[in-house]
């Protein structure tokens, strides 16, 4: 009930910021599913197929990013930071968070991930279940993302059969 309750307050916010859940008033602007293409993640960036869906761009008013990120079965991030760092919605499916250490968590819907400034780590998908999350990522100089190296095999491991 806890994920489900979670999940619910998500999915009321995601609908506030498409602008799907109100009409339009006077000088509002609503942003139909739709009316943003969908794009693929680049192999330079992700491994496996992912879909980024942006919800909200940055501009005068925003100093963010909002996205929705689909991650099919083993997809992932190559590692990156974050000068301001990001915060991550799990809305479907089951994720895997990882940093350098060789900590990976698993995410299920309804959580939410703080990733500090500077904090080196990817995400992605479990092995075997697609990952869908909202990710609200804050510029610091102008810049959101530092992207690095490729998770390799060996660091992309679901938590229960990592070896100790």
């Amino acid at each position: 009930m806890k994920h489900a309750t979670k999940l619910a307050a998500a999915a009321v916010g995601i609908a506030a910021l498409m602008g799907s859940a109100v009409a339009a008033g006077p000088g509002h602007t609503v942003t139909h599913p739709g009316d943003t293409p969908s794009r693929t993640g680049g192999h330079e960036t992700f491994t496996g197929a992912v879909r980024h869906d942006s919800i909200a761009r940055r501009d005068d008013l925003n100093p963010f990013t909002v996205s929705v990120v689909t991650f099919e079965p083993g997809a992932r991030t190559f590692w990156h930071t974050h000068p301001a760092g990001q915060r991550l919605v799990i809305l479907t499916g089951e994720g895997l968070i990882g940093t350098p250490d060789g900590k990976v968590e698993r995410v299920h819907p309804g959580d939410i991930v703080w990733c500090p400034p500077g904090l080196k780590h990817w995400h992605g998908a479990t092995p075997t279940t697609a990952m869908s999350h909202m990710a609200i990522t804050a510029f610091k100089d102008g810049k959101n993302v530092t992207w690095m190296e490729e998770v390799s095999a060996e660091q992309y491991v679901y938590p229960e059969t990592k070896k100790e």
